[in-house]
């Protein structure tokens, strides 16, 4: 099948991938242009896990301040290239988990960071409510465990669902964007403000 150079030219417009892998993954697809986009998506978050152990000295220091100027946020994240640090679509992108950090409040920066003592303290909790309404003492533990991912899914911000997009959670949506940009991406730290507090 031929595969005009309109279509390779959408869908490099679709993805902001490279026009010879558009070609080739509508070449794949036959030309469909979703399936296309779902092969690269597929190709370049296995290419994104690669990435991931690569060195990220570079990047961005970016501050949101909320309006009212109420809530404030620094965040801190890091790529391989200063090239990538000064591309629109990176400093997008870390604003916008800038603004997901004023508007979610996460505690803390992802699972690992939260310390055993207040899992502990919240599996507890946990059983305890599950006991008093009655459950079964052989799926407490069960109950338990879900309500910490739960846990997660609220306060830690790379398990958060994305403010933009509830589809996808902060770490799904760094691994687009590796995927998309070509270089490793750590969300390194932040520090959220609010007045009073």
């Amino acid at each position: 099948m031929e595969i005009k150079a309109a279509q390779v030219k959408e869908l490099r417009e679709k993805s902001g991938v490279g026009m010879m892998d558009c070609k080739k993954a509508l070449v794949e697809t036959n030309g469909d242009m979703a399936k296309a986009e779902k092969y690269l998506k597929e190709k370049g978050l296995a290419k994104a896990s690669k990435k991931a152990a690569r060195p990220t000295k570079e990047g961005l220091i970016d501050s949101y301040i909320h309006l009212g100027s109420k809530v404030g946020v620094l965040l801190e994240v890091n790529c391989e290239t200063d090239f990538v640090a000064k591309n629109e679509f990176f400093q997008s992108f870390v604003h916008d988990i800038s603004l997901h950090i004023a508007a979610s409040a996460p505690l803390y920066l992802s699972k690992e960071d939260v310390p055993s003592e207040v899992i502990e303290k919240e599996k507890d909790i946990y059983k305890k409510q599950a006991i008093n309404e009655g459950k079964p003492e052989k799926i407490v533990d069960k109950i338990a465990e879900g309500k910490i991912k739960k846990y997660y899914e609220e306060y830690c911000l790379m398990e958060q669902p994305f403010v933009k997009d509830n589809d996808i959670n902060i770490k799904e949506l760094v691994k687009h964007t590796i995927a998309k940009i070509g270089e490793n991406i750590k969300v390194r730290r932040f520090t959220r403000y609010v007045l009073g507090e």
